[in-house]
């Protein structure tokens, strides 16, 4: 047969393959069969073979899938890709081999209409499922004429044919008590929920049980699907409800007690998107339990005995006051002692009622203002319904004084819940503002965004003209000069941002900061990124657009003078059918409290939902310290 091949990759080059345009309004799943092949003196580290999709309207190639660990055998990857209406093509990329001598081999790239969790075994890579390794029990490959054991069935379930592909797993070499066999699908890629179904035959002389669960990143088992009886000898279909709204592995497990226990057989497993029984109720949105109150209260609500703890406020931008989080100028949750004038004060803020037996994440960002001591000024417990009982999860150990600060809490509760926000303290000012997602902690573990760059770990996709005197740096926490810059970054107050160190510049000197190159589009594209310009002497913050083969760059956007003393929210609206690059400037004002800073820089294909005027004046606001209600 045949195969595709790489052989060598001279640094600064890449090795790229890429589809025809595709388009697929269903699931789709993508199979690769690949070898990397590396000798141990040559290998690199930072060598990678990466599968992307290019998405029609998108300056960014999305990654889909990474990998870098040679190997003497053919491998499999399996990844799923969620439906869509757009145009898309899918690109296999050798990056960074830097002179090494590296060897990659592609034997297929398979897409078909199905999903990762999905397999008749009529294929020899077996859907990318694979056994885990036991000396005593494992799943095999029945059928196709193969006739190595005593529990092989006449016939298949999908083509009802010996010659036929099924897994099996029999009880023959067990030796020991609870002998467990596991086959274990290919990781899911997308949210998926729906029904999930299977065909077996179970052959019990003495205790099986066989099980189905759904196993995270984290490696936390749940189980889905059991059985321990014993049936005849037919093809049995067995349904369960699926619902994966991150990442997981299915796994099928059987367990023996002794070596008569009989067999297992399984063939034909499906995914669909409507779920397998009359399911009544709507699966959780987590849209649906998350809230930026720039509207409303959403979904929360406070109890009426307990007073108006909670207060619905927005600062204008100033010098003075912190605005809220999401733009630096639009609604918070503040409880504030001065409304009340009850010793111990408490406020509590409800949520609503969450489905049971789900993996959540609770973020959200608050900032504390006048205490002496933070510990146990909020907190957040969670009550499951019909229980008067409630659990402390997460409280205020330690925090940095009036910065929006990110909490991130994981939990689960067999039965529905709710959580509740409390704060309690004489002097208390609190703001908070939260978000759920029905996705672990381990989201972390996935591709970023790629259009996104919270400044975390790196630079991103940003460069410098020049170092030393006029540079970006990148920083965590307050700026070395008093009454300048930020006291934390936007992103979770306690993480990095780039900004411009004034007393290491001169009046008028420029720093650049300059993306990579970014694809051209037909349509509109938008720019989000959040800006800190506060000193009495700040001076000018400017974006630019440079096409690709254009000498003069194209302002979009700026601001000049002091803004606020919060992180404020920038939207740019722009069109480029030409490569081009996107520039950030920023100029050095008349003094050293001129420290100039950018966070959380987002490019996305479509129209800005809301876009702010350009504006070129100078940034102090008529009123300097008004809270509106």
């Amino acid at each position: 047969g045949h195969y595709i091949s790489v052989d060598r990759s001279h640094e600064g080059e890449k090795a790229i393959l890429s589809s025809p345009e595709l388009h697929s309004e269903e699931w789709s799943c993508i199979r690769l069969i690949y070898q990397i092949a590396s000798t141990s003196e040559s290998s690199s580290d930072s060598t990678r073979l990466n599968l992307y999709l290019r998405q029609e309207g998108e300056s960014f190639d999305r990654l889909l899938w990474s990998a870098k660990e040679p190997s003497d055998s053919w491998l499999i990857a399996s990844l799923d890709l969620a439906n869509s209406t757009k145009k898309y093509k899918v690109s296999m990329i050798l990056e960074d081999a830097k002179g090494f001598i590296v060897h990659i081999f592609c034997y297929e790239i398979f897409m078909m209409v199905s999903t990762i969790a999905e397999c008749d075994f009529e294929e020899n890579h077996l859907c990318g499922f694979m056994n885990r390794w036991n000396p005593n029990v494992n799943w095999f490959v029945g059928g196709g004429n193969i006739r190595n054991s005593q529990s092989v069935l006449p016939k298949d379930h999908t083509l009802n044919s010996e010659l036929g592909h099924y897994m099996y797993v029999d009880s023959v070499y067990v030796k020991h008590f609870q002998e467990v066999a596991q086959l274990i699908s290919p990781r899911t890629t997308a949210p998926m929920s729906g029904c999930l179904s299977f065909y077996y035959q179970l052959k019990q002389e003495s205790s099986i049980v066989f099980t189905v669960y759904l196993r995270d990143m984290s490696g936390f088992y749940d189980e889905i699907w059991k059985t321990e009886s014993a049936l005849s000898a037919a093809w049995t279909v067995a349904e369960v409800d699926f619902n994966a709204p991150y990442p997981v592995e299915v796994i099928f497990e059987v367990a023996f007690n002794s070596a008569k226990g009989g067999y297992v057989a399984l063939d034909d497993i499906a995914f669909s998107p409507v779920y397998c029984s009359n399911q009544t109720g709507i699966p959780f949105n987590p849209a649906e339990a998350s809230c930026n109150f720039e509207e409303d209260l959403c979904n929360f609500y406070q109890d009426q005995k307990d007073g108006p703890g909670w207060s619905r406020v927005k600062v204008k931008r100033n010098v003075y006051r912190t605005g809220d989080h999401t733009t630096g100028f639009g609604y918070y949750l503040l409880a504030n002692t001065k409304f009340t004038s009850q010793p111990g004060y408490i406020g509590r803020l409800y949520g609503p009622t969450l489905p049971g037996n789900l993996q959540y994440c609770l973020r959200f960002y608050y900032a504390l203002y006048g205490f002496f001591k933070m510990s146990g000024t909020l907190a957040v417990y969670i009550f499951e319904e019909n229980h008067v009982v409630q659990e402390k999860i997460w409280s205020v150990l330690d925090s940095p004084k009036g910065v929006w600060t990110q909490a991130e809490i994981s939990f689960k509760k067999p039965m529905p819940c709710k959580v509740r926000a409390s704060s309690l303290h004489p002097f208390l000012s609190a703001k908070y503002i939260c978000s759920f997602k029905q996705w672990p902690f381990i989201i972390d573990l996935l591709p970023p965004n790629p259009g996104e760059c919270t400044f975390e770990k790196d630079e991103c996709m940003f460069t410098q003209k020049k170092q030393g005197r006029g540079s970006w740096h990148r920083r965590r926490g307050p700026t070395p000069t008093s009454y300048t810059g930020p006291r934390g970054d936007h992103t979770t107050g306690v993480g990095y941002y780039m900004y411009i160190e004034a007393s290491d510049m001169v009046y008028g000197q420029r720093a650049y900061l300059t993306s990579r190159t970014l694809r051209g589009t037909s349509g509109k594209l938008c720019l989000t990124f959040f800006y800190h310009m506060y000193g009495a002497g700040t001076g000018l913050l400017s974006v630019y657009l440079k096409k690709e083969g254009d000498d003069e760059e194209i302002p979009l956007w700026r601001r000049t003078g002091e803004q606020s003393i919060s992180w404020l929210r920038g939207l740019i609206e722009y069109e480029s059918e030409k490569n081009h690059q996107i520039i950030f400037e920023a100029i050095r004002g008349v003094s050293i409290r001129s420290d100039t800073a950018v966070d959380d820089i987002l490019f996305q294909a479509g129209s800005c939902l809301e876009v702010e005027e350009i504006q070129f004046s100078s940034g102090y606001p008529d009123s300097l310290n008004e809270i509106e209600f």
